[in-house]
């Protein structure tokens, strides 16, 4: 199981324009969802608003690492930029929130967004660790 990861992982480093689109389609399919409007409910964050904030985030920084590194993980400044724009473009979400109607801004998402991002360049690291 691990080798097969392993492998397609190479191939989308490989071919990067694919993980790059993969990457954008899923930095417009987060702007989508934070522009959705919701009919009031009861405020504050549900286990499910976590559990999205997690994973697309995860899987977002997961192909932002592959489309910026490419596998050069021994370039560690790579490692760092992927960080700092994912973790960037999850501020510029929460804050795009705050102007959607009947929707916030929640550091908690903030958070829950860097946990997700740093896991994927956990697994990343590791996945790429014996290349």
């Amino acid at each position: 199981m691990i080798k097969m990861v392993k492998k397609v992982v190479n191939w989308f480093e490989i071919n990067n324009k694919i993980s790059w689109l993969i990457t954008i389609l899923l930095a417009l399919f987060i702007f989508y969802m934070s522009s959705r409007t919701f009919p009031p409910g009861i405020p504050g964050i549900s286990i499910g608003s976590y559990v999205y904030h997690f994973g697309i985030y995860f899987v977002f920084g997961f192909f932002l690492f592959i489309s910026i590194t490419k596998g050069k993980l021994d370039k560690k400044y790579l490692v760092f930029i992927a960080i700092l724009a994912a973790i960037g473009y999850g501020i510029s979400d929460e804050i795009h929130q705050f102007f959607v109607p009947s929707r916030y801004c929640c550091y908690e998402d903030v958070l829950t967004d860097a946990i997700g991002i740093l896991s994927s360049g956990i697994v990343y690291t590791g996945i790429n660790f014996k290349k």
